[in-house]
């Protein structure tokens, strides 16, 4: 089952869990500090397997690239509590921000998240994309620099269109999707906190379906999506999630950035949310590329082999399809 773990694993999910509370309500920065340090060490041990090697290296990448991240935070938070003055605000902001955004897995220190991607279950990428920002965004809100975070939104959202053209790894290709949706989770974020969350929710909704259908499907691959014949039915909930996840309209997908855009229109970032719409289109390029992809190629050497597939958790995943759907409008309904 995806949501299967052992003894252990639940154990470590739990920590998992609390490392976020303690972090997001700690009152100092050691307490947030602390808290990231407990999140990372309880994470290790879910994503390392030792019968997998592309486990342990992507446990190993993980270890490092968090460490160097936790001793630059530690650093530059003894930095502000001795040398701290009004003069080097925005400095120790834009310091303070760098390590946190390595953490979430955001441009310019976005390398180390596509490659740790690939080495992981289904399961784990749905915490790497989800759970696993959430204490970094929280305090990216604490103490941030307007100027600078506007300049990472933008670097987020176009290295995370640009960068999913020429992959063929479905899990890279959610990495970088994760990616620009960074840009406009940090964009609302800026704006409101409750924003965000919502933002979020809705994120985190559609991928828990994405990686769900890919975990039961056994499917990492693009081309896999063609050269299996699936059902109709699957292949119209990939296509209705895969929508839904770029933001195309009237899929639910769509509300949360619609949200954004309106709030970026009233305070006139005009030229922010022209690059934001126009990396979206280019992200529901290469998703209509992969739908396009599985619903008309066609292998006769491979018609023998047909998906035949009767399981419960199908119809889950077509009701939850259905949902984001029908959702846009009744969401609509529910904004006006």
């Amino acid at each position: 089952m995806f949501f299967y773990f052992n003894s252990n694993k639940m154990f470590f999910m739990f920590i998992l869990f609390f490392s976020t509370l303690i972090s997001i309500s700690s009152n100092s920065w050691l307490g947030c500090w602390i808290g990231l340090e407990i999140n990372l060490l309880s994470f290790i041990p879910l994503i390392s397997n030792s019968k997998n090697l592309f486990s342990s290296e992507a446990s190993l990448k993980y270890f490092l690239i968090q460490s160097i991240a936790s001793i630059n935070f530690l650093f530059i938070i003894l930095m502000k509590m001795l040398f701290f003055n009004n003069e080097m605000n925005n400095i120790i902001s834009m310091m303070l921000n760098s390590p946190l955004l390595m953490k979430m897995g955001s441009a310019p220190f976005h390398f180390w998240f596509p490659n740790i991607m690939e080495g992981l279950s289904w399961l784990n990428c749905f915490i790497l994309m989800t759970w696993q920002k959430i204490s970094p965004m929280i305090l990216l809100s604490y103490y941030f620099f307007d100027k600078f975070l506007i300049f990472i939104l933008i670097i987020n959202v176009i290295i995370g269109a640009i960068g999913g053209l020429n992959q063929t790894s479905l899990r890279k290709l959610l990495a970088f999707s994760s990616i620009n949706n960074l840009g406009w989770m940090m964009s609302s974020i800026m704006i409101s906190e409750n924003l965000w969350l919502f933002y979020f929710f809705f994120y985190s909704f559609l991928n828990s379906i994405m990686c769900f259908m890919f975990f039961m499907l056994n499917i990492h691959f693009i081309n896999q999506l063609f050269i299996i014949n699936l059902n109709n039915m699957i292949k119209m909930s990939l296509m209705i999630n895969f929508f839904s996840l770029g933001g195309l309209p009237p899929f639910i997908g769509f509300f949360p950035k619609w949200m954004v855009i309106n709030f970026l229109l009233k305070n006139n970032f005009i030229t922010l949310m022209f690059i934001f719409i126009m990396m979206s289109l280019i992200m529901l390029l290469y998703y209509i590329r992969i739908i396009y992809s599985s619903m008309m190629f066609n292998y006769l050497k491979l018609k023998w082999f047909k998906i035949k597939i009767k399981n419960n958790s199908f119809f889950f995943i077509n009701f939850l399809s259905m949902i984001s759907l029908l959702g846009m409008i009744t969401s609509t309904l529910f904004y006006f």
